[in-house]
């Protein structure tokens, strides 16, 4: 979301970015770029750029809107060169403006370079104050990834490598980050995994991303998920990989990329994120039954874990509502007396289904509770005898600071409501929660730990409470909106 005065009905977590970077000896690196952002475009949907490497100079196009809207056949042919890195973008840290589209170039002591990044980093200020005084640095956005880019840009180090360990000895946040110079491609990722990554392999080069549906679409073979601290540089064809540190702390995958982020056809710990979501369904079903006739999902992200409901309960699935996946993020407000134009224009309920059916709802997460009221009384409208809501996720209590934007505490239904309070509100005939003992269960693997903080206030590492998306404009040597 942009400015305060920016409405939208969303309920779920804000998506935080994509990232991709390719090498590859083919002619047109940077279409393989832009299909590879076009995976990941559930990531993000108000900005996408691209930046690619000749090496001599660094060429770069960005823009507001999707993907397919950003990019035309002028525009990728452009972009030359063998090292690409993109971008697609929701804000987290500064707000919804042309300035902040990412990739971010920057001009540093070693020379330009671009970066895109997937993440928040929470000592962004006091780097930046840092960066005025020691480089001189001025600033074109108000988005944390330019902190990041010039403290890329000039870190010590007799090379990109030994510069990207320097430089992620003083950042501290989330981030999976890609970068490129004019001979060299970058990518790092956080010290504790907060922030996922990947890389996979063709025949003649590499690809990194945010996720493995990218991989998939561009027909590279998965290598494996970057290791939290893991950099990679690629430069002259030749791919290098170290961790940070020798004494790696333990990781914290945001524990939301398994609930709601991640597209289910990706793979996180290897196991696939549909798989997962289904197991969250059936454990839900085990955790809260409810006499009912049919199940049903808030399409699409709980659609799975629907399923699972369903299969460990033996209540029959069926879709009930039908999204319109065409509907976009909108600046007008519906007046009082068309309040429910918001869900209405995003789902239509299948009346001939639901109508006369006792019905449990699955959905990912609760957030501000500003839709679902809605959609409960649009099933109940449309013949519904009874609404028994089922969440994936556990009541949702506490803000990230780690790229996520779930809204303020203050805005946060589940720190200032008990589930009964929240049942009664929603107007739903039962609530249930997915316990967080439940959720990690389900989600444990061999690979390690899971930040869980938007649900037991646990941070993986501190942070200053009143942080927000707009700290960075917030400041006095900010530039003016």
């Amino acid at each position: 979301m942009g400015s305060s005065t920016h409405k939208t009905f969303g309920e779920h977590p804000r998506e935080e970015c994509g990232v991709v970077a390719v090498y590859s000896e083919r002619d047109q690196t940077s279409r393989l770029a832009f299909f590879g952002l076009y995976a990941l475009q559930h990531r993000g949907q108000e900005s996408a750029g691209i930046a690619s490497a000749d090496l001599t100079n660094i060429h770069v196009h960005t823009d507001m809107g999707l993907v397919s809207q950003v990019f035309r056949e002028d525009s990728l042919s452009h972009l030359q060169g063998n090292l690409v890195i993109g971008h697609t973008r929701y804000s987290t840290t500064g707000s919804s403006n042309a300035c902040n589209a990412q990739p971010i170039v920057v001009n540093g002591i070693h020379g330009k370079l671009a970066l895109a990044n997937n993440g928040n980093i929470i000592n962004a200020a006091t780097l930046k104050s840092q960066q005025q005084l020691e480089w001189n640095c001025t600033y074109t956005s108000t988005t944390d990834s330019e902190v990041l880019a010039y403290q890329l840009a000039n870190s010590p180090g007799v090379d990109w490598h030994d510069r990207a360990k320097q430089f992620m000895r003083s950042v501290q946040g989330a981030y999976s980050l890609v970068a490129l110079t004019k001979d060299t491609m970058i990518a790092a990722r956080d010290p504790l995994g907060i922030r996922p990554m990947c890389l996979g392999k063709w025949e003649d080069g590499w690809i990194i991303a945010s996720e493995t549906c990218a991989l998939d679409h561009l027909g590279a073979e998965f290598v494996k998920e970057l290791e939290p601290g893991e950099i990679i540089t690629v430069s002259n064809g030749e791919l290098k990989s170290s961790l940070y540190t020798l004494t790696p702390a333990p990781r914290k995958l945001c524990v939301f990329e398994l609930i709601y982020f991640a597209r289910p056809d990706s793979k996180l710990d290897n196991n696939l994120v549909y798989s997962v979501r289904k197991q969250l369904g059936a454990q839900l079903a085990r955790e809260h039954p409810v006499d009912a006739d049919l199940v049903i999902g808030v399409p699409d992200s709980s659609t799975s874990a629907a399923v699972g409901y369903s299969v460990e309960s033996g209540i029959p699935f069926s879709d009930g509502l039908i999204k319109n996946r065409y509907v976009g993020r909108t600046f007008i407000e519906p007046e009082q007396s068309l309040r429910d134009i918001g869900v209405r224009q995003k789902f239509n309920p299948l009346m001939e289904v639901i109508q006369g059916k006792r019905l449990v709802v699955v959905d990912d997460s609760i957030v501000r509770g500003t839709t679902t009221p809605h959609v409960v009384n649009l099933l109940k409208k449309s013949g519904a005898t009874e609404v028994h809501l089922r969440v994936c996720a556990p009541p949702i209590k506490h803000p990230c600071y780690m790229g996520v934007d779930m809204a303020s505490r203050e805005e946060l239904i589940a720190s200032s409501k008990t589930v009964s309070e929240i049942k009664d509100y929603i107007d739903c005939d039962s609530l249930g929660y997915l316990s967080v003992e439940n959720l990690l269960e389900v989600v444990n693997t061999d690979s390690g730990g899971f930040c869980d903080a938007c649900f037991t206030g646990n941070y993986p590492i501190p942070i200053q409470l009143e942080m927000t998306k707009l700290s960075l404009e917030e400041t006095e040597e900010s530039p003016v909106r």
